[in-house]
């Protein structure tokens, strides 16, 4: 039985990380796509509309490769984890299917319109067109974020005698008190990555001399966008979903942040530290004193359990995994601000484009949004456990019977072996885009 959950978890943890590449760029860029295309309409310039175009294609490649790449998860659910679906599909089913039904259509009919439509449908009417790609995109995050929100912090269920759980409820699926902060935590991290990435094409451009304008008119845009995610990620929403774990699963926080006593008087926080689990502490550790009390209570005295008071069985099952993963989000977070402050005001002083040790540190850093949004929902993840709803339904509780852990451990090396092929074609064909760059050379004026 371990190693058929071990694999089942392995399984869905590689498909889902590897699918996540994908809707965490296209959800951000679908923000910035739509100011491109509005400042179109306000100035005329058009290398504003050949920027709504020229990242639309990227947007458009992400989001086929993210729907091949979602389909195998929702199979999963019936065959891995047919349990978990028998009993909670009364509540998960829902936000699901309304995720697939309204958000999924809206995003991929309007995409059509946008990339094939703009001389037929005039201006305005392109730019409704991305603005509706938008919604879609944000509204499928949304309902996915209420399916999620669910599990860590189940409401409006009711538990028939037969063990199946349903919806006593339906609004409380969207009042659910972990949903709006996890889901603008998410989104602003979303756009990190997306900002991070137009700023490092746009790095590219100028540094190569290449496209030199539109280089010049990405960074631009991408450092603004990643100045404002950046500060959002952390304050508000960062700070609201932190208070949320502290609330509902005190325990999680715990492990989180590597209390592994209680300290009364004001509780640390821990910069550097590496969990020691045999000797329940935390080795090599840097932290700065009541630090953790006032940024969770507001208080430098108030109290925070550590995991001593909370027993065993229900302990994170990997704490030394979420520890390191929560620790990786919340550094690179930290960078991230730093990095778009220096550029932001390198920008104000009319020198980020000259500047070449920035450009090509934003250049390179195309890859750390994706690392900690990853670190971020594993976080969440590894956080739950041994929940898969949280407090209700452990996950021995949740996996199929009938399908052998040599069943799942084979498919899951067919998966890694096709997934790779299909990352390698992917960024083949955004390397191809990026090389041939926006359409027309126009100077901004």
């Amino acid at each position: 039985m371990e190693d058929m959950i071990l694999y089942n978890r392995l399984q869905f943890a590689f498909t889902i990380t590897f699918h996540y590449l994908f809707p965490q760029l296209t959800m951000g860029l679908s923000l910035m796509i739509v100011y491109f295309k509005w400042r179109f309409l306000r100035t005329q310039i058009v290398a504003y509309n050949d920027a709504a175009k020229f990242w639309m294609k990227i947007f458009a490649l992400n989001f086929a490769m993210g729907v091949v790449t979602g389909i195998p998860m929702e199979f999963q659910f019936g065959t891995n984890w047919a349990k978990f679906s028998e009993l909670t599909g009364g509540i998960i089913g829902q936000t699901l299917a309304m995720e697939g039904m309204f958000s999924f259509f809206l995003e991929s009919s309007f995409l059509g319109m946008f990339i094939f439509g703009e001389k037929l449908m005039g201006q305005k009417m392109h730019f409704l067109a991305g603005f509706m790609v938008f919604l879609g995109s944000w509204a499928s995050g949304y309902l996915i974020l209420a399916t999620h929100s669910w599990m860590q912090h189940p409401v409006g269920y009711e538990v028939l005698e037969n063990g199946k759980f349903v919806l006593k409820n339906f609004s409380a699926l969207f009042s659910n008190p972990w949903l709006l902060p996890s889901y603008l935590h998410n989104q602003a991290g979303s756009l990190i990555t997306s900002a991070f990435f137009v700023s490092a094409v746009g790095a590219f451009y100028v540094l190569s001399n290449s496209h030199k304008e539109y280089g010049k008119l990405f960074l631009k845009t991408g450092v603004v966008f990643g100045l404002i995610a950046s500060i959002v990620v952390a304050f508000p929403t960062g700070d609201l979903l932190a208070k949320n774990v502290v609330k509902y699963q005190p325990v999680t926080f715990a492990a989180m942040e590597g209390i592994f006593e209680t300290e009364h008087g004001g509780s640390e926080i821990i910069l550097i530290g590496q969990p020691d689990m045999e000797n329940k502490k935390l080795d090599n550790k840097i932290a700065v004193p009541n630090v953790l009390s006032f940024l969770t209570h507001q208080r430098w005295d108030a109290t925070i359990k550590g995991l001593n008071e909370f027993d065993e069985s229900i302990h994170p099952t990997n704490v030394p995994g979420l520890y390191y993963a929560y620790h990786i989000m919340a550094g690179l977070g930290t960078i991230f601000i730093g990095i778009m402050v220096v550029a932001t005001f390198l920008l104000w002083r009319n020198k980020l484009y000259q500047t070449n040790w920035i450009l090509w540190i934003l250049m390179f850093m195309i890859p750390f949004p994706y690392i900690a949004n990853t670190a971020g929902w594993y976080t969440a993840e590894l956080g739950r456990q041994p929940w898969l709803v949280y407090n209700l339904m452990r996950m021995v509780d949740g996996v199929s019977p009938t399908v052998s852990s040599g069943n799942t451990l084979f498919t899951l090396l067919g998966f890694v072996g096709l997934y790779i092929l299909l990352g390698l074609l992917f960024l083949m064909l955004v390397l191809k885009i990026i090389r041939k760059g926006p359409e027309a050379p126009l100077a901004l004026k």
